[in-house]
């Protein structure tokens, strides 16, 4: 099963710079990067930036309109009221097939603000200890992923800066 991890970080261009690294890892066969989105908030912007990485012709790859849809969830619904909001929640029970449920989008909402980027990797296969030693300089904080909590737990206690 792929997992999806979203990493915050406390700079707009941290999630590129991390993707850059995983990119290479996937190259060395230490993970494998299924599908990935970038979301980067400008200081002083409204809304943020997003954009998916990976071409839809990949296997693996996730629809265009799955993150559209949890990126509209996560950061727009808030902006565009109850009425939408109300029609997108009903849409958003879907996700809770995969690990993404209210809590989920509370964290990120709540974590990812102005002046702050986020990685959303799903990805699998990761030699574990290998990519904690490639990404161990740089800040980022694990604000979500869809692992079983004991795993989650242990993913964590990897990553504390």
């Amino acid at each position: 099963m792929a997992t999806l991890t979203v990493l915050k970080f406390p700079t707009t261009d941290g999630a590129d710079q991390m993707i850059s690294i995983l990119s290479d890892l996937q190259k060395q066969e230490l993970i494998k990067i299924q599908d990935a989105a970038i979301v980067s908030w400008t200081e002083g912007k409204k809304k943020p930036k997003t954009r998916q990485l990976y071409d839809l012709k990949v296997l693996g790859a996730l629809d265009g309109a799955f993150w559209g849809m949890l990126f509209g969830i996560i950061f727009f619904v808030p902006i565009f009221g109850m009425a939408i909001g109300a029609a997108l929640g009903a849409l958003s029970a879907s996700f809770t097939d995969i690990g993404i449920n209210d809590d989920f989008i509370k964290d990120v909402r709540t974590k990812v603000t102005e002046g702050t980027s986020a990685l959303f990797l799903l990805s699998t296969d990761a030699v574990v200890d290998r990519v904690a030693e490639a990404i161990k300089d740089i800040n980022f904080e694990i604000v979500a992923t869809n692992l079983p909590k004991e795993q989650e737990e242990k993913l964590r206690e990897m990553f504390v800066h």
